[in-house]
């Protein structure tokens, strides 16, 4: 079965220059991606084919060959671009997307469901999951070596080895 979930990269924050050109902000860790992408899925407009990517300060610039003029390129403001699940950035092993992360089902390693993860926070030094139990509370979980045993990113769930003071 083929995945057809889109994967947003970049949100066009508005019209750049004369020509139809648009500023994205991109919301990727891997921002040169814009440059080996030919088409763009944009939000409630569909595919659009990329004629040119340039970078400018922190944003990054394209030119799309179905908008030639600033009012075309201002329809678009707003908009989100996506890409299809396939397509993204491939991560060495080990290494998730936070879109594959959240949802999965957390259990301990003796098999109890302690819920899923709803968020994950990046404050500093490593990861941390937020876990929704079934009492509504919040639990946060390290994302460190110690206490994440597997994630199974397909099979949606993570086992942890709870530490004392989380239980």
């Amino acid at each position: 079965m083929i995945n057809t979930e889109l994967i947003t990269v970049g949100k066009i924050v508005a019209p750049h220059g004369v020509r139809g050109d648009v500023r994205i902000v991109p919301l990727t860790d891997f921002p040169d991606r814009f440059y080996d992408l030919k088409t763009v899925l944009v939000e409630d407009v569909g595919q659009l084919k990329i004629e040119a990517v340039r970078q400018h300060k922190k944003f990054i610039l394209i030119k799309f060959a179905e908008r030639d003029s600033v009012s075309a390129a201002q329809l678009l403001r707003g908009k989100l671009l996506k890409i299809k699940r396939e397509d993204v950035v491939k991560l060495p092993e080990g290494q998730y997307y936070i879109f594959d992360i959240i949802g999965l089902n957390v259990f301990t390693e003796e098999g109890t469901l302690l819920g899923s993860i709803t968020d994950v926070l990046q404050p500093g030094s490593n990861d941390v999951y937020v876990v929704e139990q079934h009492d509504k509370k919040e639990l946060l979980i390290p994302a460190i070596k110690e206490v994440v045993k597997k994630i199974d990113i397909e099979g949606k769930q993570m086992i942890v080895k709870l530490q004392e003071e989380m239980e």
